[in-house]
């Protein structure tokens, strides 16, 4: 490996901002409800650290893609398990190569998406959404280097202007919604970011009372 892309590599932060809602949708065909929801389970504690966690999901997402093959919303948080892994390996080389296998997945899981995965809905929210929402998280939690900062803004931007957003249940809607708020904070665009934390207390969506707070800290 080039010295150059063993300096970037090295640059990988500890954790990735994946705090992904996924309780909220699945399946363009049905999926095994408690291993999909094991998988889920086990997903959400490696976003908070936990090293085993992430290979527990990434086994099981692999497992349930191989019942379901092409699936993107199962192609998605495979990817997006697989670049927490970058986070966990010690070796410059390794966390290069798990990072970019990852984002590969999700690359192809987002090509995936088709006009039957705005129809195919899980716990009320359609697939498509879903998928594009794990894969705003996972961009946005990696570092400059990888250039996918604007692509996961893009996400965001376009599961808020779908007609289906409106539809999906007010966490998935509250999650979305906070994830871009934070996101505007981090731009510094200040008057964005109060107006989406504002949009949330308005609606009275689940994040409400953490939109709450945000809101008092939003410069």
């Amino acid at each position: 490996m080039p010295r150059s892309l063993l300096r970037l590599a090295r640059r990988l932060p500890l954790t990735f901002a994946l705090s992904v809602s996924l309780s909220a949708s699945l399946a363009a065909q049905a999926l095994p409800e408690p291993a999909t929801q094991t998988a889920i389970g086990h997903f959400m504690a490696a976003t908070q650290g936990s090293s085993d966690a992430t290979q527990a999901s990434l086994e099981q997402f692999q497992a349930l893609l191989k019942a379901e093959p092409g699936h993107p919303l199962l192609m998605s948080y495979a990817g997006a398990a697989t670049t927490l892994k970058a986070r966990d390996a010690w070796a410059p080389w390794k966390k290069m190569s798990y990072a970019e296998d990852g984002l590969a997945q999700i690359d192809k899981a987002l090509t995936l998406l088709d006009p039957a995965h705005d129809q195919a809905l899980y716990q009320g929210t359609a697939v498509s959404l879903q998928t594009r929402f794990v894969a705003a998280n996972t961009f946005l939690g990696l570092p400059d280097m990888f250039n996918r900062g604007p692509r996961g803004r893009q996400l965001l931007d376009e599961i808020q202007a779908s007609p289906l957003f409106g539809k999906a249940p007010a966490g998935f809607q509250g999650a979305v919604l906070m994830r871009a708020a934070r996101q505007a904070s981090q731009a510094k665009q200040g008057e964005r970011a109060r107006s989406l934390y504002q949009q949330i207390i308005e609606r009275q969506l689940p994040q409400a009372t953490e939109a709450q707070a945000a809101l008092k800290d939003a410069k």
